[in-house]
């Protein structure tokens, strides 16, 4: 069973949805809750979009690939979180059919390409570790921008095939106001490749060797300390730092990344040999959805440009004239 598709209902009203059983306060707090942390995702994902966007500076291959990866995070803030919360707390969906298959198809699509933004981030890091002064002459914002924009296309292209060879949504009498989706077994094999087997795998080797490599630049550098050096080998010495700093901020991004896809693939496995009920899928893919939530906390913590760039925005400061050519990277 592949957690992402589902056998569905065709909805169901309140009435015959399941009764509550927590008291009214308990149910307000859990909107309330539910509402500060769609609010977080849009908002903090929004500003990295702001940000990456309007100053010039932040115009770099690698900004790309987070501005991609934000604008996925924003959308599932936007359009997935809010419809998932909704469906955990009235324990029903209460949506409709049509509603239903939007919803999982834009939910695939935005799993997908959030697992492919991590992994064109790990490509363009070993890229940049590995050769960089191949890197900066060859990989420019306007061919990382046409790589992302074809990467947007192909899942999309992806994600409608398989929406169209697993069309059979049968109305589930026997639990109305279920919203799931059973995958024959062939294309639940082709998804697990696309969406887990392949990505992952180019995610954990590449971050491997990124490693690797950051641990010999580090010798390299305290070997560069230990003699009187030429300007030519403070410019390299610089240059490998920053490589190395960018390396371990994204490596923790994608750890996070990780950390939060992994039980979603166990269960993804398990499948099959156990009976898994909608609370947990549902709590699995939440915790996918909680991962947009969590970057732009990772931006802010380690990344100084963006807490520069939050700050200018916050104040109205982007309104000024030339304000995209404000420093924000020192």
């Amino acid at each position: 069973m592949n957690l992402t598709q589902f056998n569905q209902s065709d909805g169901c009203d309140h009435f015959s949805c399941p009764e509550r059983s927590v008291s009214p306060a308990v149910y307000i707090l859990l909107y309330v809750c539910s509402a500060v942390v769609v609010l977080l995702t849009v908002c903090g994902n929004l500003l990295v979009i702001i940000s990456v966007l309007h100053f010039k500076q932040l115009h770099t291959p690698t900004n790309m690939l987070l501005l991609s990866l934000a604008v996925s995070d924003f959308l599932v803030g936007a359009f997935v979180m809010p419809l998932m919360l909704i469906w955990t707390i009235e324990s029903c969906w209460i949506f409709g059919r049509h509603f239903c298959i939007s919803f999982w198809f834009i939910d695939g699509f935005l799993t997908i390409i959030s697992i492919y933004n991590v992994a064109l981030i790990s490509v363009d890091r070993y890229l940049a570790l590995s050769n960089p002064f191949l890197y900066m002459n060859r990989v420019s914002v306007r061919i990382t921008a046409a790589v992302i924009v074809f990467d947007w296309y192909l899942v999309v292209a992806y994600n409608l095939t398989f929406m169209y060879f697993n069309g059979n949504f049968t109305i589930s009498v026997m639990c109305p106001g279920e919203c799931l989706f059973i995958v024959n077994e062939v294309w639940a094999a082709i998804d697990l490749v696309v969406l887990f087997i392949f990505p992952l795998s180019v995610i954990i080797i590449l971050y491997t060797r990124v490693f690797v490599i950051a641990k010999k630049h580090a010798t390299a550098i305290r070997e560069l300390n230990n003699h009187t050096r030429p300007k030519t080998q403070k410019i390299t010495s610089h240059s490998m730092k920053s490589e190395r700093k960018a390396a371990k901020v994204l490596g923790i991004l994608v750890s996070v990344f990780l950390v939060c896809l992994l039980p979603y693939f166990i269960y993804s496995f398990l499948g099959d040999a156990i009976e898994l009920q909608t609370e947990t899928i549902q709590e699995v893919v939440f915790l996918i959805y909680l991962n947009s939530t969590i970057n732009p906390v990772i931006y802010a913590l380690f990344y100084p440009w963006f807490r520069r760039s939050v700050k200018l925005i916050i104040t109205l400061k982007i309104f000024k004239t030339d304000s995209a050519l404000i420093n924000v990277l020192s």
